[in-house]
């Protein structure tokens, strides 16, 4: 959580319906320059002011958001693994392969559409059912 000053800098620099917007998603109130926008939506930013490794953030299209709706070479900049975004960057801009999917896929890891693999041996142990004699 930021300092009051910085959230009220913050408030008056970005107005209270984007403020209202950052502190549902981030929980927090930045202010930056806008980099760009990925194939998603998404919408990349940069403060150089604010605290070193916290300069950078995503501001993602849908509201059910997930890591893997970034693309690779945006993910590279916001990791802090490049320094130029990929639209000054002509290597991580994005060019759909021929073999590469057209649209993005979600994960499906901890979902009903995850992968679950039906098992055909046949199992070593049984459960035990216990055989108990009447009472008298």
């Amino acid at each position: 959580m930021s300092t009051l000053l910085r959230t009220l800098r913050n408030l008056r620099t970005i107005g209270f319906k984007e403020a209202g917007h950052q502190m549902q998603y981030l929980g927090d109130t930045k202010a930056g320059t806008l980099i760009g926008k990925d194939l998603y939506g998404n919408k990349f930013f940069e403060n150089l002011e604010d605290l070193p490794l916290r300069t950078r953030w995503v501001d993602y299209k849908d509201k059910e958001f997930s890591p893997d709706q970034i693309e690779p070479g945006w993910h590279a900049w916001i990791s802090y693994m490049v320094d130029k975004p990929p639209t000054e960057d002509p290597i991580l801009q994005r060019r759909v392969r021929p073999w590469e999917p057209k649209e993005h896929k979600p994960i499906l890891t901890q979902s009903r559409g995850a992968y679950k693999p039906f098992n055909t041996t046949k199992n070593k142990y049984t459960a035990w059912t216990p055989v108990a004699a009447a009472r008298q």
